[in-house]
């Protein structure tokens, strides 16, 4: 759906002044939102015991990493020549520009956890390897943040509203579980006690 809705603001005109520069905003936006989203899953999970996020994961990781894909493609449809100039623009671009750098570093470290999100590649790799290579999902949205600071450069409120939300789902998995177990150590054990005879 929001696919559609992108081009047909780009269609009909409904974007701002530079449509090219707005679609490609939007469209960055967008895939950092769906990444945070799958990264809130598993805190929301520790928070709550609901176990429905954790079978939204999967699923919002690849729309995340097909926006990002869909955003960098936008950016090389924006450089004109023949594809040998595209490819040394976009490497001088990554080289020469910082925040081009970041974003494209967070695109390379999303592309290895959607192409192990089967359930298949699960069993190939090991449930603990597998897991340890998906923690990189939180250094792709920290990167995506830091590119998104660099990109705006002037009026920083909004994507510091996307750190404070990644630092927070951060916060959240470190602290909640531990708190977790020092809740259940307090907590006395009912099951020993002796039942009550009539």
């Amino acid at each position: 759906m929001p696919l559609g809705f992108f081009v047909f603001w780009y269609t009909t005109d409904q974007l701002a002044a530079d449509r090219f520069a707005d679609l490609l905003n939007r469209v960055g936006i967008l895939a950092l939102v769906a990444l945070l989203a799958s990264l809130a899953c598993t805190p929301i999970k520790l928070l709550t015991g609901w176990t429905w996020p954790i079978k939204l994961r999967r699923m919002l990781g690849l729309f995340a990493f097909f926006y990002a894909l869909l955003h960098f493609g936008i950016y090389l449809r924006g450089q004109t020549g023949s594809p040998g100039g595209v490819l040394r623009s976009v490497v001088a671009d990554v080289l020469e520009r910082p925040f081009i750098a970041v974003g494209f570093t967070a695109l390379v470290i999303l592309t290895p956890l959607a192409l192990t999100s089967t359930g298949g590649m699960i069993r190939r790799l090991g449930a603990k390897r597998w897991q340890t290579l998906h923690q990189l999902a939180y250094v792709a949205g920290m990167l995506g943040v830091v590119h998104f600071i660099m990109r705006v450069k002037a009026d920083l409120r909004e994507p510091l509203i996307y750190a404070a939300v990644l630092i927070l789902l951060l916060l959240a998995r470190r602290i909640v579980p531990p708190l977790r177990e020092v809740g259940k150590a307090l907590t006395p054990d009912r099951s020993q006690e002796p039942t009550a005879k009539s």
